[in-house]
């Protein structure tokens, strides 16, 4: 009879066991598809239309490339947490028209921590370039870094590593905004020792955190003062003139 009883209550633990288990991972997998930030249809259209560039919805992410096929260097890309990957597609296809191919990332789950996929997974969408970058947006940005020993640069837009690359020679290039709510000027800087002695830290005036998608406001960020299409222009000419450093 104990022994009968013993196994019952094993039984029923293992059964509660798995049911939280399920519930919990399903709690995760709805809340990751709540709440996900569209892209900005305006903005969006004007990529499809650009004749200067070619895109492509492949397994792999967006691809971004010049339209007449000559491209020397790649960027991949990692959206921030909850963010659809098309809202990154107006800010970079600049960076496109000037012969980057661009790889956004579709992360699993929309959260970059749950995608384990190496920078190769990427890279192999255009298997002619041969010097890539790695970049996000906020969390996109801390992925990025994890994947940074992989690449020949970093490119983080409105975010900071928790990853040491301080002892590396990356070049690095972090572009922030002086009103981001969210990746602070603070958070930032307290993160700065993470990266090389000579990363090149951009503040872009009029920035918020939203600024470098085209999703619309987020919670907790802070009020833009920059034009999208000024901030496009800044950016493009920033991470242009430093990606462009790497085959020169």
């Amino acid at each position: 009879m104990q022994r009968k009883r013993g196994r019952r209550v094993l039984k029923w633990v293992l059964w509660s066991l798995a049911i939280v288990l399920v519930l919990g991972v399903g709690g995760i997998v709805a809340w990751s598809q709540i709440g996900v930030m569209p892209a900005e249809p305006g903005p969006l259209a004007g990529v499809r239309e650009n004749a200067a560039i070619t895109v492509e919805d492949a397994e792999q992410g967006i691809v971004l490339a010049p339209a007449d096929g000559e491209s020397e260097l790649g960027l991949v890309f990692i959206p921030g947490a909850k963010v659809d990957p098309w809202a990154y597609a107006a800010i970079l296809q600049g960076l496109a028209e000037d012969g980057v191919t661009v790889v956004i990332t579709r992360p699993w789950l929309n959260l970059a921590f749950f995608d384990p996929r190496g920078l190769d997974s990427f890279t192999s969408a255009a298997p002619g370039v041969d010097v890539w970058s790695v970049g996000g947006h906020s969390l996109g940005g801390v992925r990025a870094c994890q994947l940074a020993a992989d690449a020949d640069a970093l490119v983080l837009f409105g975010s900071y590593c928790a990853t040491d690359l301080s002892a590396s020679e990356l070049p690095v290039l972090s572009l922030a905004g002086s009103d981001d709510g969210l990746s602070t000027r603070e958070k930032i800087d307290a993160a700065r020792d993470q990266l090389p002695a000579d990363a090149e830290m951009v503040e872009i005036e009029g920035a918020s955190h939203a600024s470098f998608g085209d999703y619309g406001a987020q919670a907790g960020d802070g009020t833009p003062t920059i034009s999208m299409d000024d901030m496009h222009a800044e950016v493009t000419e920033r991470a242009g003139a430093f990606l462009g450093e790497l085959v020169r």
